[in-house]
């Protein structure tokens, strides 16, 4: 979900924003750099400092398509007081503050309040309730964030004026991010993805019947496109275009 987020949102336009911390931080900005997008990491060590080590490669593509930043002086070392100093900018620059995982006591729950303090947005993507790093979503959920699934459901959450500008730097990219996606499809996965539209779902027996595929291979055509992030299922068994 991380990763889809990112994606997701970097196609939209937004820029990520994160502590740059191992897992879902790390995870995000992959997502957005896979679609070319922008990212902004904010350090809990000096500028100069890769915490952890392994986000090195990471730390050079965000630099490449965004920022770093810290406030703390060059050579500073990782120490456990930095981090929740780093997190008030963490929830202060970003439109929306999104919760994908974090235990009772986790950093992402700090920052998730210090966001509502500021008067940002605050989303929750919903966990497994028995799992424990699902406890900061959704207990953020039962307080009144947003519950979240896809990218769609954190913009509509973002300022009219926001939006409004979202919407109008989509129109002229629309139809060549969808070539794009379109291009890296098998001819199967290209003849559904072609014929589905965003606004009017599809029924699976239409689908069947204008593709000219028997329903077993649709099915798992269908199940292709939806793992590739390109389409989506909508109650009933209907089907419908993402908006790339």
């Amino acid at each position: 979900m991380a990763e889809r987020l990112g994606r997701e949102l970097a196609a939209r336009g937004l820029v990520i924003l994160s502590g740059m911390a191992r897992g879902i931080d790390s995870i995000g900005h992959f997502g957005a750099l896979t679609m070319n997008g922008r990212a902004v990491g904010v350090l809990g060590t000096g500028i100069d400092i890769c915490y952890p080590k392994e986000n090195k490669k990471l730390y050079e593509k965000v630099l490449e398509r965004g920022a770093i930043l810290s406030e703390f002086p060059l050579g500073t070392h990782p120490a456990p007081e930095n981090f929740p100093v780093r997190n008030r900018i963490v929830a202060g620059m970003p439109l929306a503050v999104v919760v994908v995982e974090g235990a009772q006591y986790s950093g992402s729950l700090i920052t998730a309040r210090l966001a509502m303090e500021y008067g940002r947005e605050v989303c929750g993507v919903p966990g497994n309730v028995t799992q424990p790093v699902s406890f900061a979503p959704n207990q953020l959920i039962k307080q009144g964030a947003k519950l979240v699934t896809n990218g769609e459901d954190v913009i509509e959450e973002l300022p009219t004026p926001i939006r409004a500008m979202l919407v109008q730097a989509e129109k002229p990219e629309e139809e060549q991010r969808n070539l794009l996606a379109a291009a890296s499809l098998n001819s199967s996965e290209k003849k559904i993805f072609e014929m589905l539209s965003p606004d009017e779902p599809l029924p699976i027996d239409d689908i069947v019947e204008r593709s000219g595929l028997n329903s077993s291979d649709v099915l798992a055509t269908l199940f292709n496109l939806e793992m590739k992030g390109v389409v989506r299922q909508m109650p009933g068994k209907q089907f419908s275009k993402v908006l790339l």
